[in-house]
Order: C-alpha cells, then structure tokens, then sequence
C-alpha cells in the first residue's frame, strides 16, 4: 500500500488577500527529493517557493497552476514508497534536471550549454510555454538568465508581429486599434495590486495634498555623508532621508500610522514603513521597515539597502512584506 505525504501551504507564510499556485516544477509521476523545490505561489506580494516535505515520487496534484490557496491547504501528495520504484525505472526514463543545492535545475541538452536553471527562469519558460534549448544563455557557463528569457519573449513577439502584419495585413486591418499595442497577460501580483486600489478607494477616506519643500539642506548633509556610510556597508540615498522624515511626522500627528475602521481609527504603536520597489521582472513589491522609529539615519539607510537588493534579487522571505504601517 503505497505511504502518501500532504504537500501543502505553509502556516503564516501566505501574506496577502489572495494567494494561487503559479507554477509546479514537477508532474505526477516525477521522482522528487526531501526539500526540493516543488511548486511556486503568488500573492499579491511575493513568490514563495514550496519544497518537498519528503523524497519520493509526486503521486497527485490537488491544486492546478491558477487555483487560488490558503495556508494549510494540501497542493499534493507524495508517494514515499515511489522513491525505490522510480530509481529502478531510471535507465529507461528520459532524463530529468538533476536538483542542485541552491534549488536550481540543471537542463538538459539546451543549446549553448544553457546550465542551471533558477526558479524565476523556470517560471518565465512555463508562462510563455517556451523550452530552454531556445534560448542562448548569457550567464556564467552559458546559463540562462530571467533577462534571456524576456528578451527572447520580446524578439520572438517582434517577429510574429512582423509575419502577421506581412501575410494577413489585409484582414486584419479593420480589426485593428489606431494605436499600435500588444496583450500581456497579468500576472498573479498585478491583479492582486490592482483589486487592492480599487478596493482602496472604496472603503477608505481619501485626500492629496502638494508641497513644494527646499531639500538643499538634505544635499548638502548626503554630499558629506555618504562616502562615510559606503565605508561602513550602506548606500546613504534619498529615500533613507524620506524614511526618516516620514516617521518624524508620524511623531507629530499619529494618527497617520493608522488603519481605518468603520467604528474607530487603529492607530499603530509601531512605525512600520513600507517602501515600494520596482522590480526588474515587472510589477512592484513592498517590503517594510520593522520599527522605523527605533533606527537612525544609517541604521534606515542599511535596512534599504538590504531590503532592496533582496527584492530585485527575488530573494525576500514573507514576512519581509508583513505587519506595514505607513
């Protein structure tokens, strides 16, 4: 009788209204090993990845790529016995990437010698149904980066326009909008950022105020500090001046660290800021500042610096984007 684990959603780790599965990295049927990277969810603010709790052979997938989760939901079930059937059965197995330690795969026969793949890789080729063999890498050892894949997607996109508009201009023409566009599909956060604006507007008071404000006493002070922080780790910008002023304000009037209730205002002890980061894949990320009010100016400046690199880097944990304030 074969011995099943529940692959599920972690506890406390799902931040945000609405979390989906977004990507499985393997199917039923795959041998997979204890801590592996099995499937990706997306909420509204991070990707978080789900390793396998055991090795063995992925026996069921409960919830498909789409399906929207909560924590504790089971996303699967993995055969333990399956672990010894799967091995025995490899010689006539095509091959599989092989797991590395950092969980990435390695790929097979991609040209160009296109090595490891990362999770972010793996997910751009499953969205837009693409093989790595495709695409020539320009990494280190010829592996494949996340930047490879978009631009392969965005000369791919120019060319099939090109093709469409010289064999089929004709039919199309009455169809087409006066303004040249192209459809991209949004991704789990973007439709999460945008139901939380809509759902912003409609149950919180609104206003907008504009000031102008003289910052040359914020130059000067950054000119003649900054080489001073680089020395010891931090990067001085003008956001860690922002970040400082804004919980100065919030000294001042408290009542801005608030959440709305219909009944009564919650104002925060702590001053918890988030700050909004681009990043380079598309969409915009919040991760926040624990605390703000108990750090200095370098201590602020630090804490960006960290946080930033970490989301561009698609390296920032849940909890980094839990419990803002402001």
């Amino acid at each position: 009788m074969a011995s099943l684990v529940d692959v599920s959603v972690p506890e406390g780790q799902a931040e945000g209204t609405e979390s989906v599965v977004s990507t499985w990295f393997k199917a039923v049927g795959d041998s997979v090993a204890a801590n592996e990277p099995l499937l990706e969810i997306s909420t509204d603010k991070v990707n978080m990845e789900v390793a396998a709790p055991a090795s063995g052979r992925l026996a069921e997938i409960v919830k498909n790529d789409g399906e929207q989760v909560k924590p504790g939901d089971v996303l699967g079930r993995i055969d333990v016995d399956g672990a010894g059937a799967a091995t025995s059965n490899s010689a006539d197995a095509p091959p599989q990437p092989a797991p590395q330690a950092d969980g990435t795969e390695k790929s097979v026969g991609a040209a160009g010698g296109s090595g490891e793949l990362s999770p972010a890789v793996r997910r751009l080729l499953k969205e837009h149904n693409l093989d790595a063999s495709q695409i020539q890498g320009s990494g280190k050892g010829g592996r494949i980066t996340a930047d490879d894949v978009t631009a392969f997607i965005a000369s791919s996109r120019s060319s099939a326009s090109s093709s469409a508009a010289s064999a089929g201009a004709a039919s199309e023409k009455s169809q087409r909008s006066p303004v040249p566009s192209h459809r991209v599909a949004h991704s789990q956060m973007r439709r999460s950022i945008a139901q939380h604006m809509v759902q912003s507007v409609a149950t919180a008071p609104h206003v907008t105020s504009v000031f102008d404000a003289d910052l040359s006493a914020v130059v000067a002070h950054r000119e003649a500090s900054k080489a001073a922080f680089e020395a010891r780790g931090a990067k001085l910008t003008y956001t860690a001046y922002f970040v400082k002023a804004v919980v100065e304000a919030v000294k001042a009037v408290p009542e801005v660290n608030s959440r709305w209730h219909d009944d009564a205002l919650e104002v925060f002890d702590d001053v918890n800021i988030g700050v909004a980061t681009a990043l380079g894949s598309g969409g915009l990320i919040v991760p926040v500042i624990m605390k703000a009010q108990d750090l200095d100016l370098f201590s602020i400046a630090e804490r960006l610096q960290d946080l930033t690199e970490r989301a561009r880097g698609e390296r920032l944990d849940a909890r980094d984007v839990q419990n803002g304030t402001f």
